[in-house]
């Protein structure tokens, strides 16, 4: 009895462990450049006090990401093919021309990452940001997708450093944990702005899109569902982790001594002082890290919907002959974002607003149709919604674009100074 029970465990680990992948991958590339700058800022001028936020924000996470792995598994289809079957042709391809700029836009952030990482070890990014687009290209292109995942599955345990460099600051976890339970507010525009940010940083359209087309590709059934979705909650609570590490950090270090910040790298370069050589090198690296990841799956993402809203051939398993929008995709945003920033004074800040923006308006409209079809039974048959996911989904959905609506005004208002 005892040898059938330690039989069936191992059969169910292995069986985890053969599913176990694109949520973990999707939720911990959320933490990207773009976001990793958010949470560094957010540490740096407020402390903890915004740690609270972080609350909230993993179960608005789970719902969402739950819903597009459920889709994939019981569809088999990515949720730009839905949407295209379901709501017509026009308007799902405006809705990927809005996408695609915005991702570009991320993308390009993302080189800007890799590139400011890569300086702080003294490596030129004339150098480095050709060699990292060329190798994520060669490893999406000329790779297979469990080898793909695989990569970015091990490249996700480097997030662990900024968990290091967090317990290396010496923080005083009593003030942290009051933080978390006790929510404070400030009524000032640069508290709520940083708050919203936070949400924003942590759910984004491309999100839902890459979770759903991997699922897809990598043909999970239906019956385990169940470790799909395990999969699913460990990458949210695992993304939050790492945000909640990288805020203690700067608020242990930074925000006591005054030092305010703008981007992640001098988060990175101001550790030294006041944590020590090697947290300041784990906060380093762990960048690049993300910034290369984020140029990795960020452009996939962009080119699986675009090619399964046109109903071209998607997949990392095809070669530039089976599917040549998508590889063509791929390489064209790798190539022109790689490209864009080493360019001398290029707009790219303006680039990286906007694609915050439009990422921010497409959010709920993305979320929306999530809902409805998830809810659809001709599509998803048992596995529609209960009444009591409906609720909380549509309460995240609700508060959502309030948050999001908030932050464009504020992020388009001129008289807001971050």
């Amino acid at each position: 009895m005892r040898r059938r029970r330690l039989f069936v465990i191992w059969k169910r680990t292995l069986l985890f462990l053969a599913i176990i992948g694109p949520g973990i991958i999707t939720a911990s590339i959320d933490n990207d450049a773009s976001g990793i700058t958010t949470y560094s800022v957010v540490g740096a001028r407020y402390g903890n006090m915004l740690l609270w936020t972080l609350i909230p924000t993993t179960i608005a996470l789970i719902v969402i990401q739950e819903m597009a792995a459920r889709m994939g598994v019981i569809t088999g289809k990515g949720l730009s093919d839905l949407i295209r079957e379901n709501y017509g042709v026009k308007a799902t391809f405006f809705m990927m021309i809005i996408l695609l700029i915005a991702n570009f836009g991320t993308t390009v952030a993302e080189f800007a990452g890799w590139a400011a990482s890569m300086e702080m070890f003294n490596l030129s990014k004339y150098i480095m940001v050709p060699l990292g687009a060329f190798l994520i290209w060669i490893l999406v292109t000329k790779g297979s997708y469990r080898i793909v995942e695989r990569v970015l599955l091990g490249a996700c345990l480097l997030y662990f450093g900024y968990i290091i460099s967090g317990i290396m600051a010496r923080p005083q976890w009593e003030k942290v944990l009051e933080s978390m339970i006790i929510p404070e507010v400030k009524m000032e525009p640069e508290f709520i702005f940083l708050s919203i940010a936070i949400i924003g940083t942590t759910i984004t359209p491309w999100m839902q899109f890459y979770l759903q087309s991997s699922i897809a590709e990598k043909g999970i059934k239906k019956e385990d569902y169940k470790y799909s979705k395990l999969d699913v909650t460990i990458g949210c609570f695992i993304t939050n982790i790492v945000a909640f590490f990288i805020i203690v950090t700067c608020a242990t270090t930074l925000f006591p001594n005054g030092i305010r910040i703008n981007e992640a790298h001098e988060a990175a370069l101001a550790l030294e002082p006041f944590a020590g050589k090697y947290a300041s090198v784990f906060f380093a690296v762990s960048l690049a890290n993300a910034s290369i990841l984020g140029a990795i799956i960020v452009p996939l993402a962009t080119a699986y919907y675009i090619c399964e809203a046109m109903g071209w051939e998607a997949g990392i398993n095809k070669t530039f002959s089976e599917a040549p929008q998508f590889m063509w995709i791929y390489t064209a945003l790798i190539t022109i974002s790689a490209l864009l920033v080493l360019i001398p004074d290029a707009p790219l800040v303006m680039l990286m607003v906007l694609s915050s923006v439009l990422n921010g308006i497409l959010l709920p409209f993305v979320l929306v149709f999530a809902i409805l079809l998830i809810n659809n039974k001709k599509i998803m048959g048992d596995f529609i919604n209960s009444k009591r996911h409906n609720y909380i989904s549509w309460a995240t959905v609700v508060t959502l674009i309030v948050l999001t609506a908030t932050l464009l005004f504020m992020t388009l208002a001129p008289d807001i100074n971050i």
